[in-house]
């Protein structure tokens, strides 16, 4: 009789070579670019000195770029908020780094935590506002790069263009 704990793998995994991918250079998939916030994050040094809070607009900061795809840190004072946006052409993944940040959408409202990640498609609509009392900071990664993000009346209202 076999079940899911009987399969095991006998020898060496590394030695089967036609299972392994070679490492990319780049993130190329939904789990690495999830992957890439993750190493970014864990990695105080890459982005701690850099944070900046500007108690009149939001701060950012292009930390990286790559083939088709940027990385951005964020600060966010209490108070500060996003507007209902979406990224157009391009996916993402959001990294909540210090903080809370609380993501307002159609289908409700979310806090996110320091470690919370958020991936999204292109099109999604949503709002991100740092309710909280303490500032956050938060990294985000978009494939393609960010071209325009075009706001909304709210997360489920059609889309009205505004320039980037």
């Amino acid at each position: 009789m076999n079940s899911d704990n009987d399969l095991q793998i006998a020898g060496d995994i590394l030695e089967v070579p036609h299972l392994l991918q070679p490492p990319r250079e780049h993130p190329a998939t939904v789990a690495e670019f999830v992957g890439l916030a993750r190493s970014i994050a864990a990695d105080r040094a890459q982005w701690a000195h850099l944070v900046r809070y500007d108690a009149t607009t939001r701060w950012y900061h292009r930390l990286r770029t790559g083939p088709g795809y940027e990385v951005w840190l964020l600060s966010w004072v209490p108070g500060q908020g996003s507007g209902p946006h979406d990224h157009g052409r391009s996916s993402g993944v959001l990294t909540v780094l210090e903080g809370t940040l609380t993501e307002r959408t159609e289908r409700g409202t979310r806090a996110l935590a320091a470690g919370a990640q958020r991936v999204f498609a292109p099109g999604y609509v949503h709002e991100v506002v740092n309710d909280a009392l303490e500032p956050a900071v938060s990294l985000h990664v978009y494939h393609p790069g960010l071209t325009e993000m075009p706001m909304h009346a709210s997360p489920h209202c059609e889309a009205r263009p505004v320039a980037v």
